[in-house]
């Protein structure tokens, strides 16, 4: 039941981010979800998510091996922090990883990979090296060229398999200014 419950509130979640692609707005107020904790200390973190009603938070960081490579066959790796138990880390479970938060990613060329949510293939996501040689996530905020650092899901009542999305929101920097853009949309 528990497994059933965490998968109907992440593939809602993150389903609910079509609507970004229809209908996103450039001014966004600060809202509760700014006092969540934000994960530091993690020089391979690329973005993380976070939802209402926890602070419990997954990220999505650069999966290195031993030496400092990137592991090209799975690119990154995905867990949780859980805030609300005193900031363990935790990996996703079988369920989680393969249906909900997990990404799958495909080699465009030796150093860019095109990256989709496993529950959500329509925002798109790419996995590029930058200039300085550092790896980053990037996405379309307001139709501008972003490095994204987190995605939250605001949730409001609803039931457990079925949680009132309120709104999605992404935020990054954009590539050309370094300004930071947010965008939420209600679905």
């Amino acid at each position: 039941m528990r497994t059933l419950l965490i998968l109907g509130l992440v593939v809602q979640s993150i389903g609910a981010l079509s609507g970004f692609i229809k209908g996103a707005t450039e001014n966004v107020e600060l809202s509760a979800q700014d006092s969540f904790p934000v994960p530091v200390g993690n020089p391979d973190m690329l973005f993380y998510l976070q939802r209402d009603p926890n602070i419990n938070t997954i990220v999505y960081e650069l999966n290195l091996d031993q030496e400092g490579n990137l592991i090209e066959k799975e690119p990154i790796h995905v867990f949780w922090i859980r805030y609300a138990e005193g900031g363990e880390r935790e990996e996703l479970n079988y369920m989680q990883r393969k249906l909900a938060y997990g990404v799958k990613s495909r080699r465009l060329d030796k150093e860019n990979f095109a990256i989709r949510f496993n529950s959500y293939s329509k925002l798109d996501l790419s996995l590029e090296k930058s200039g300085n040689g550092s790896y980053h996530v990037y996405t379309l905020i307001n139709q501008k060229k972003a490095v994204l650092e987190r995605i939250f899901v605001g949730i409001e009542g609803g039931g457990f398999l079925v949680p009132n999305i309120t709104y999605v929101e992404l935020s990054g920097r954009e590539i050309a200014t370094g300004k930071k853009l947010v965008s939420r949309f209600k679905p």
